[in-house]
């Protein structure tokens, strides 16, 4: 086949090395300074002003594929802003002495609340000595016994008064089963009834007044028994409260003179000993259950059962019952650990070992650890709690500072996002469980006071799921404002090359790698352009980068080099790819035995060879597919067998009716299209999308349509418009690197080669072996800009030219491809006629 005259392209235009003289160093150890961040300035403008702006709602979403680095350029960017900004609050949860199921939020100075809880527990711990010494020392005992002596001394008169006016009347106060009793005496002994009814009536009557007027006083004086009992409690417990302040006073005083400038402490300090005061009863009573003895001289009375009772469902009662079986002293620090519970501190966040803002990441955030949560014990089959069961979220621990989330995760985490825009809308943060925001809470819990909100959360996300958040959740835009967008790729030419060096020198220092030498670097910039798919670019993907650098270092101390080559970046390369390429060899096998059928010798009208890119995980490749079309009198339809069966996409469909159109406004003006062509993949048993085949699929109808044979050993990928003007596509270095691998398996003839449309000639960054084939003649590769110039390649006929009037030369492939579609209207007009009785009608 003679090829018309349409040179194919030089080796030098298949990809584009850089050289590694232009660097100015040996070996990347030489670079002095490193570079953190490159080709990333729209993102980091983004970032510099969402963090610099502390309006409410400027929260960022930095948003681009996975592994360009968004969270370390997020993360180191915010380290560095976050060092000069001021230490945020400790926070730390409290007893609440007015409502004990609301405890109280304290905001301390940072590096505060840890000593501060330290010396609450010391507190507990001197408490717990002083308190029983105090109550136990002799002037306690002193006042306390004087108090009963007082009381004792007093029941004692009124009843001697009352037995010394019964002996003068001859009366006796006896204590009966049924209770006390008055009886007349005669010499020492109670007269019996029956001699009593024998004495005279005035007499009987009299010792009756008498006794009457007896029982009188007595039941006086029972009744003031009780109004003195409880003058007695008042005045015990007057003592109590004094002597336990006496004892409380102290530690107190010394904690307020350590924490003399912060109001929080000096506030919840004067809460705690007016709460000790007020139930001086309960840790009394607790002292006597510990067999300590009761300070009230007996059983405790029914207030200081009642204050115990109170106060231990106020504090959990999460310290057990009273001990028992141990020592005096052991059973009593056992009695009151339950009580001084209360008055610990719960440090949520410590901040003493942050310097400046902090910065956290959280890479699982599910409702709990977002905002927090409260913790339950299980004791004696039910669940028991309080403040010190509280735990921070990472909205606590990022609170004056950053907060980074992933937007996916967070997203897939039952009521998770809705809390954070509740969250970050309210300006504070509330601990609620799955159970309350779903209405499902009806039992008594602790509420904690909300903590004030002051973080700036960025979301790290795809762009996609950062367009669909905005369209479809009204909240989103209104609390992220900033987008951070960052590329995927960046500019290549000589400075940026310089600097993208740098670059890697600094994930080769990250990563502790050995030094890479200057090829060795401009052989990763080179694949770094193969990334990106383009001559004129490098990929800022940094994941793929890093990995390149470590597999090459890997293979550099596999030979016990001390500096990584380029051979060892160019074996990273290829292990790389034969460890993911099984599919893609399965499938040149398959074509080698004629399981596929691709031919890649030899001539066929209607039929040629296109080329598809699959991705299979981390692999991409190129893989051939023979099209075939034929033609016969029709309506002018150009069937998509693919889409028929429902194998073709909407791409693939519209490139299949641009077709159409292409054909009839360039081949029948003047006449009608009354053809009807089908096209198909050969051996196609998935989806087909995408338009580049299009560009294959209109040569082969022409080819049919001319009758031309067309050359098999060429493969055609682009997609074209009405006008026949070839338009780039995507995967042209794997299309062409696919069909090479087939004609090289089966042996390169020098005619082999593969179209491609001109536009992606500066995306060419070709393997090795592709290069040096073209360069010895064993392979071509040829760039086209219209649909002529393709066809002409692949038939050996030139396309020609039409005149003033449309018509094309007769012997070029355009004229014959117009001849047999101008026959085929004719021969249609006949059919019509025929039918019709030699009438034409409509």
């Amino acid at each position: 086949m003679t090829k018309p005259d349409i040179s194919p392209l030089a080796p030098r235009q298949l990809r584009h090395r850089i050289d590694p003289g232009g660097f100015g160093f040996e070996t990347t150890d030489q670079i002095e300074e490193p570079l953190q961040i490159i080709g990333q300035q729209r993102a980091v403008e983004a970032i510099r002003f969402g963090v610099g702006i502390r309006q409410d709602g400027y929260n960022l979403y930095a948003l681009g594929p996975t592994g360009v680095g968004k969270h370390d350029l997020v993360e180191e960017f915010l380290e560095q802003h976050a060092a000069d900004e001021p230490d945020p609050p400790d926070l730390c949860y409290v007893h609440n002495f007015e409502e004990t199921n609301k405890p109280r939020l304290l905001q301390l100075p940072c590096g505060q609340a840890h000593p501060f809880s330290e010396d609450m527990e010391q507190l507990g711990e001197e408490l717990k000595a002083a308190i029983p010494a105090a109550f136990e020392s002799e002037d306690y005992q002193t006042r306390k016994q004087a108090i009963d002596e007082e009381f004792k001394e007093r029941q004692e008169e009124a009843f001697e008064e009352i037995h010394r006016q019964a002996e003068e009347r001859d009366i006796t106060i006896l204590r009966t089963p049924a209770g006390i009793a008055l009886a007349p005496v005669r010499d020492g002994e109670v007269i019996p009834p029956g001699e009593f009814d024998t004495l005279p009536e005035e007499k009987r009557d009299e010792i009756e007044e008498d006794i009457q007027q007896l029982q009188q006083k007595m039941q006086e004086a029972l009744q003031q028994v009780p109004q003195w009992e409880r003058r007695r409690r008042d005045r015990v417990r007057q003592l109590n409260e004094e002597v336990m302040g006496y004892a409380v006073k102290g530690p107190l005083n010394e904690l307020r003179e350590k924490y003399d400038d912060i109001d929080a402490i000096l506030q919840h300090l004067d809460a705690v000993e007016e709460d000790i005061i007020d139930n001086a009863q309960v840790f009394l009573q607790a002292l006597s259950q510990s067999g300590g003895g009761s300070p009230f001289g007996g059983q405790p009375g029914p207030d200081a059962q009642a204050a115990a009772g109170m106060n231990d469902a106020a504090a959990g009662n999460l310290a057990g019952g009273p001990a028992s079986g141990g020592s005096p002293d052991t059973d009593r620090s056992e009695a009151l650990q339950g009580l001084f519970r209360r008055y610990q501190v719960n440090v949520i966040v410590d901040n003493s070992n942050v310097d400046g803002a902090p910065v956290i990441y959280e890479d699982q955030p599910s409702l709990d650890h977002l905002t927090g949560r409260i913790e339950y014990i299980a004791q004696f089959g039910a669940l028991l709690t309080d403040f010190n069961l509280i735990r921070s979220g990472a909205l606590h621990r990022a609170n004056g500072g950053y907060l980074i989330l992933d937007a996916r995760k967070i997203l897939m985490q039952p009521f998770a996002w809705e809390q954070l825009k509740r969250v970050l809308t309210s300006g504070e943060i509330s601990i609620e469980s799955r159970r309350q925001m779903m209405g499902l809470a009806n039992t008594v819990s602790l509420e904690p006071e909300p903590a004030p909100l002051d973080v700036k959360v960025v979301l790290l996300g795809g762009r996609r799921l950062y367009y669909l958040l905005s369209q479809l959740d009204p909240e989103f835009l209104e609390l992220f404002k900033v987008a951070a967008d960052f590329e995927h790729d960046m500019d290549r030419n000589d400075e940026c090359a310089s600097r993208y060096a740098r670059y890697l020198a600094k994930l080769i220092e990250d990563d502790d790698m050995m030094p890479f030498s200057c090829e060795a670097i401009a052989r990763v910039c080179d694949r770094s352009s193969r990334e990106a798919g383009d001559q004129e670019k490098f990929s800022t993907h940094a994941e793929t980068i890093r990995d390149l650098l470590r597999e090459s270092n890997y293979w550099a101390r596999q030979r016990d080099a001390d500096v990584v080559a380029a051979e060892d970046v160019k074996q990273a390369v290829d292990k790389k790819v034969h460890r993911n390429s099984r599919i893609r060899d399965r499938l040149i096998e398959q074509i080698e035995r004629d399981t596929l059928l691709i031919d890649t010798d030899g001539e066929q009208p209607g039929q040629i060879n296109g080329l598809a890119v699959l991705q299979m995980g981390q692999f991409t490749f190129g893989k051939p597919n023979r099209i075939t079309a034929r033609v016969r009198l029709g309506k002018g339809e150009v069937v998509d067998i693919e889409r028929e069966v429902e194998l073709g996409g909407p791409i693939h469909s519209k490139g299949v009716l641009i077709i159409s159109g292409y054909l009839g406004a360039r081949f029948a003006t003047d006449f009608p299209l009354s053809l009807s062509a089908s096209l198909v993949f050969e051996q196609s048993y998935g989806g087909v999308d995408g338009d580049s085949a299009s560009l294959a699929e209109v040569c082969a109808l022409k080819s049919a349509l001319a009758g031309v044979p067309i050359a098999q050993s060429i493969s055609v990928t682009g997609s074209v418009n009405q006008r026949g003007m070839v338009q780039p596509i995507g995967g042209v270095n794997e299309k062409i690197e696919g069909f090479f691998d087939v004609c090289h398996t089966r042996g390169l003839t020098g005619e082999q080669g593969v179209i491609i449309p001109e536009a992606n000639v500066k995306h060419l960054m070709l393997r090795d072996d592709v290069v040096d084939a073209v360069e010895e003649g064993e392979f071509s590769i040829w760039a086209v800009e219209h649909v002529d110039e393709a066809s002409a390649i692949l038939t050996g006929v030139e396309a020609g030219v039409a005149d003033d009037d449309g018509e094309f030369p007769d012997d070029s492939l355009n004229g014959k491809v117009q001849s047999r579609l101008r026959d085929m209207a004719r021969r249609t007009i006949e059919i019509h006629r025929d039918a019709n009785g030699g009438n034409i009608t409509g």
